[in-house]
């Protein structure tokens, strides 16, 4: 339960930092003096929130009574639900059909690039340990 709370906490921080680098960007680069301020709020809170369930949901991978493809299903449907929700509430993708197919063949993409990533990298990490254990 601790490891959760870390985890949301630091969620939140970072989803809040993209906000605030997001905002500086929109306005440097947009040349934008003035920002709506309903928009703003809706948009730091969806980054917030986004912040908060990439960070926890990871934690389906630590439950060693899951297989990795059973833990990988649950977690891509758990962030990939809530992903596509804020993004419609917010506005981030057109509440189209065009638009869902192709933020979500993004999405998709984004995804199994990151998961591979990852799997090489602590796959390499074992090999290592396995290495490492092996001379001693």
């Amino acid at each position: 339960m601790k490891t959760f709370w870390i985890r949301s906490v630091l969620g939140i921080f970072f989803g809040s930092f993209l906000a605030i680098m997001t905002i500086f960007a929109v306005i440097y680069f947009g040349k934008t003096e003035t920002l709506n301020s309903a928009i703003l709020v809706k948009n730091a809170l969806g980054t917030m929130f986004c912040g908060w369930f990439f960070a926890v949901t990871p934690l389906l991978f630590e439950n060693e009574r899951l297989t990795l493809p059973v833990q990988t299903v649950l977690h891509f449907l758990s962030v990939s639900i809530l992903y596509f929700f804020i993004a419609f509430v917010v506005g981030w993708v057109p509440f189209s059909v065009k638009g869902f197919f192709g933020m979500l063949g993004l999405f998709i993409l984004v995804y199994a690039g990151i998961w591979f990533s990852f799997y090489r990298y602590f796959k390499n990490q074992a090999k290592k340990l396995n290495e490492e254990l092996n001379s001693l």
